[in-house]
This record gives C-alpha cells, structure tokens and sequence, in this order.
C-alpha cells in the first residue's frame, strides 16, 4: 500500500491531462548495458566499475550522441553467465543497425567503444524498451514494472527493462529502438496493443510521444497528421521543410505509397504554468506544449 498523501508525477500528469506529444529527446544511437544488480538513480553514472574502461565508453557514446541505458530482462535474475551489450543505430532515412556483445568483466565493455564506430547488422528485430527505473522516479517502477511484465509475457525475446529515458510523468513509457519511437501514458493492456501495431509497422498516434529523429515540433506535426488520417508506418511520413512562421513553425510533411500526400502543418510552442514534473523534483517547473493550429494541403 503507498500513503493517501504521497506524490506520485504520473497520476498529476494524467488528472491534468498533461500533453506529451513533442517530448521525445533527440538522438538516434543507443548504447545497452545489460545490469542485473540494483540501479543507480544516476544509471550507468553511478555504477563502481573499472574508471578508465567507464571514462572510454563514456567518451565515445558522448562522442557519437549515443545514449547510454542499463537493462535487464523483467524477472530475471540469472547468477551465472555474461550479461549482453548492444550498439543500435538509425540514421535517420530508415537505415537500422545493431551489434551485440557480451561482457563479465569491466574491461569487456571496452568491445563499446568499437562498436560505436561500425555500421552493425541490418535486418535485426528492434528491441522494446520499458523504463522500470524506480530509484530514479517511483512512477517508472510503478507503472513501468507492469507493463514490462506483460510485454515480457509476449515478447520474451525483444523487451528489457531499462533505465531512465526521460518524461517521467508519462509513465510507463516504452522506447522501441532503433527505430526510434517514444510512446508514453502506457498500461499492461494498451502497451500490448501499442507493440503488436508497432510491429506490424502501424504507429497510431494515441500514445505516441514522438520519434527521436524529429525535433519536437515535428514530432507534434507528424503526431497530428497520424490522428487525422490513421496510422501508418514508421517512415510512411517524412518531414522534408521546417520554417519559422506565425509565432511558431510551419512544417512541410511528406507521405508515400497510400498515405502519399504533402500537407503544412502549423505548430505552436506554449508554456505550462510551473507545476512539480516528477515525483522527486526539488522544485515547480514549467514545461513546453507543442499545439498544431493547422494541417492543409502543402
């Protein structure tokens, strides 16, 4: 049981009804370090491993843009054998590749450093990511944990449990990568469905925070066009032009195959009165909304 009185981020972002599309951060490289001891709030920061096979493996995902993740298979908790690593790539048109390695020393995560700078293996299924990162936001593990175990239930072989991955009030939240795409305000039920679309390469707009490869006036843009005309494939819609334009940006988005059509979608920023954004934060913040004001034929 949690106290009446306790702060939880996600049920005050739901009750407000929060907007979340926008909010996926930038980036399109991923680092996966499979961890089976307790997190760090800090992550991979915080781990106590060897410090010049840590500061090289930092340096080269910093180097790259990559993001560095702790995972772990949900329940699990094997005593024996290495745990894995991964590398996963999207440049952006589509192209996305992964290379796998595994590790049981502190120095074995040097094979990182490598990797990061090779292309990998293309055709690889993507790897479902749900953030159960507990010690960094009770949300995470709250909401997180549940729809890891589902998702687990069905897809054994493509969910990890991961670190943090940012919007903590929209928990859970699920990362699919490398494709790139941040869903969030997730359950066990709805996250199922959300997965199996993905897969079928059917992205729905309804909990759809963005893709990574989108700035998040184009992530607001792209969403918008998904909800006015149904769902489509993860490159069925590409942003070819973002200019400034009526206090806010007029983005250009291009469809192919049976969503072929050019349409200018009008996206305004806005800021949220200060309010607390996670279940630990210190202080009131506000945050940036993303409103479309127009979709029309380009």
């Amino acid at each position: 049981m949690t106290p009446p009185d306790r702060f939880f981020c996600a049920d005050a972002a739901r009750a407000r009804d929060d907007a979340f599309v926008g909010t996926a951060p930038f980036g399109s490289v991923w680092v996966l370090i499979e961890y089976r001891r307790a997190w760090p709030s800090n992550g991979f920061d915080g781990l106590d491993l060897d410090p010049e096979t840590k500061t090289l493996v930092f340096a080269a995902a910093r180097a790259n843009r990559a993001r560095i993740l702790l995972v772990r298979r949900h329940g699990r908790r094997r005593t024996e054998g290495s745990d894995r690593w991964a590398v996963l790539h999207h440049d952006g048109s589509g192209a996305l590749r992964q290379r796998w390695g595994s590790w049981h020393r502190d120095r074995d995560l040097a094979q990182i450093v490598t990797a990061l700078d090779s292309p990998g293996e293309p055709g690889l299924a993507p790897v479902v990511l749900v953030c159960a990162h507990g010690l960094h936001d009770a949300c995470c593990a709250v909401r997180g944990r549940p729809v890891g175990q589902a998702l687990s239930a069905r897809w054994p072989d493509l969910v990890w449990e991961c670190t943090h991955v940012g919007g903590d009030r929209f928990a859970a939240n699920v990362v699919v990568v490398p494709d790139g795409v941040y869903y969030g305000n997730l359950d066990a039920r709805s996250a199922v469905t959300v997965v199996e679309d993905h897969l079928a390469d059917r992205i729905r707009a309804d909990h759809l925070r963005g893709y990574t490869t989108l700035r998040p006036p184009q992530q607001a843009a792209v969403a918008a066009v998904l909800r006015r005309f149904g769902p489509a494939g993860r490159h069925d819609y590409a942003v070819t032009e973002t200019a400034p334009a009526d206090d806010g940006w007029r983005v250009r988005v291009s469809g192919r195959g049976p969503h072929a059509r050019l349409l200018d979608v009008d996206v305004r920023a806005r800021r949220t009165p200060a309010r607390q954004l996670t279940c630990r934060g210190p202080a009131n913040s506000s945050a940036v909304v993303y409103d479309v004001t127009s979709i029309r034929d380009g």
